[in-house]
């Protein structure tokens, strides 16, 4: 389906589905016909103001109905959305480097005419009448609509430009496996800066259905409050779920009513995706009989595989979409293609960069290292990145260790380290300042027992502070970073 090009040429009237979200600290909703009323009002106003066509807008705040308005209202117009996580660059900066003609950000505090405050999208939403007539013909499949950025981990972001036939042919993809209509709401609350959280509101628009819009520290109180049927988040959200609903009760049954009753009662479905889910998590909401099916993707390829209802096998990623294609190299890494890529190189990134991610046919080298089963479900094992040379030349792949030490009931988080090193050392994030290391310690050498030589993890450093985004521990997507932890802790890891 043109997704986008339904979103931004046509009107939408819809009054039976609604969007809700907070605002002033109270629960509101609009019909999504209003929501696209208020967007092609918004989209006028900037119009009105010189911009068109292909223009670069910024969106550097947090999660509102304004970021929501301000997104649509530039599909309007023809323009390309280029979303920032606050706090991660600089406004003056950001509009240089990637050429923006507007940035909106939450309080304009800067002297400056292109730097504008979310408050003017509301402003301009609240307009009357107006000549709500399309702004443009549509865009073309390889036309750019929207700037994405990697989350940094390994340096300053990278741009990618994401063309408007990679969001249509993953939507419609998603759309086939999930089939979202009349009686589903969708939960959103990861930063709308992320494309694919967007996603979702382009799928309540062209496919019928309620969305809810939340930040992060709200979910699961919003959740109570509009009583979704379908929640996307990262492995740690779910991870934290796990451990509160475990310390209630050990029975299934009651476990079931326990997950229901913590997202509002009527849960179709769980989707996970962005970093590796742990298998002790996916089985345990599964066997509770809550489905959480596990997607894999990356900026640079949107969505490939998925599990969903009829097809799940857990532990996988799911069957590739019909969309992509995917093959392994020599070194079992993953390598991706696409009818429509998101793009074939990146618009901003340090020399080097595009020639390490993208072939010349346009495929993308996802650098993680995977396979098939005989019925065509891809198991990623980990990123090449994951992969620990030791001392003794033997070659072990951390991931799945790390992943079996986060059931230890005292660990948050954890990385491995040892190239170069004869073994291995743990690098505990810690559910409590209280926590007791021998409580870990005792888990590490119960797992051990179990482990090859090679294996085994002979050191522990427990962190002092808890790994987050605050303290940049953990990308947006609530993945270790592990450079940055390696450089605070570097003299506790020698010293083991």
């Amino acid at each position: 389906m043109d997704v986008i090009n339904t979103i931004a040429t046509t009107a939408n009237t819809d009054t039976t589905h609604r969007i809700h979200f907070s605002r002033d600290g109270a629960l509101q909703s609009i019909p999504l016909a209003e929501l696209a009323r208020q967007a092609t009002l918004v989209a006028h106003q900037l119009a009105d103001s010189g911009l068109g066509r292909g223009d670069r807008i910024g969106v550097m705040a947090n999660n509102s109905i304004e970021w929501i308005l301000l997104d649509l209202a530039i599909l309007k117009l023809g323009g390309v959305v280029a979303g920032f996580e606050t706090g991660r660059f600089e406004p003056r900066a950001a509009i240089e480097r990637y050429g923006l003609k507007r940035l909106f950000v939450d309080h304009a505090a800067e002297d400056d005419p292109r730097i504008l405050p979310m408050d003017r999208v509301r402003e301009w939403a609240r307009g009357g009448a107006a000549k709500l007539l399309p702004l443009h013909d549509g865009y073309q499949p390889d036309d750019v609509c929207a700037i994405k950025f990697t989350s940094g981990s390994t340096g300053e972001p990278k741009g990618l430009e994401a063309t408007v036939g990679s969001i249509d042919d993953s939507l419609s993809a998603v759309q086939e496996m999930f089939h979202h209509a009349d009686g589903d709401n969708i939960l959103v609350f990861l930063r709308l800066a992320l494309l694919q959280q967007r996603y979702w509101i382009y799928s309540a628009l062209a496919f019928g259905h309620d969305v809810t819009i939340a930040n992060f520290e709200s979910a699961l109180s919003m959740a109570q409050l509009v009583h979704p049927t379908v929640i996307m988040a990262v492995p740690g959200f779910y991870e934290d779920v796990k451990r509160l609903v475990e310390a209630q009760s050990d029975d299934p049954p009651d476990r079931y009513r326990a997950i229901q009753a913590v997202f509002g009662g009527r849960i179709r479905y769980l989707w996970t995706g962005s970093a590796p889910a742990g298998k002790a998590t996916l089985d345990f909401f599964n066997d509770c009989g809550v489905p959480l099916f596990q997607g894999y993707g990356l900026n640079e390829t949107c969505i490939v595989a998925k599990n969903y209802p009829g097809a799940n096998r857990v532990g996988s990623v799911g069957k590739v979409l019909p969309n992509k294609t995917v093959r392994f190299d020599a070194a079992g890494i993953v390598i991706v293609g696409s009818r429509h890529p998101v793009n074939t190189r990146f618009s901003w990134c340090a020399p080097g960069d595009n020639e390490r991610m993208f072939l010349p046919t346009g495929e993308v080298i996802t650098h993680d290292v995977g396979y098939f089963d005989d019925d065509g479900y891809l198991y990623i094992l980990g990123r090449v990145d994951d992969i620990v040379v030791l001392s003794s030349g033997r070659n072990v792949l951390v991931r799945p260790l790390e992943d079996r030490l986060k059931q230890c009931a005292g660990v948050h988080e954890c990385v491995l380290f040892g190239d170069g090193k004869p073994f291995l050392t743990a690098v505990v994030s810690p559910m409590s300042a209280a926590v007791d290391k021998k409580d870990i310690q005792s888990f590490i050498d119960a797992m051990n027992r179990a482990l090859l030589p090679e294996q085994r993890i002979g050191g522990l450093v427990i962190s002092s502070e808890r790994f987050s985004m605050e303290n940049g521990l953990l990308t947006s997507q609530f993945k270790p970073v592990r450079k940055e932890i390696h450089r605070r802790l570097a003299a506790e890891i020698d010293a083991m």
